[in-house]
């Protein structure tokens, strides 16, 4: 997920630098989302980790 994330922001830096504003917007938003899910999921993830140790 973090992956794809990356992959995204460079899509949206190369597409800013190129002039190309509207995909540029759309890929550093869709990388905005991908890394919020990333967050939510690696919390969860910590969280049910040490509630099970217990």
């Amino acid at each position: 997920m973090l992956h794809y994330a990356v992959v995204f922001f460079v899509i949206a830096l190369i597409a800013a630098v190129l002039g190309f504003g509207g995909i540029a917007a759309s890929a550093a938003g869709i990388a905005k989302l991908l890394f919020v899910i990333f967050l939510v999921m690696a919390l969860v993830s910590i969280v049910v980790g040490l509630v099970r140790r217990r």
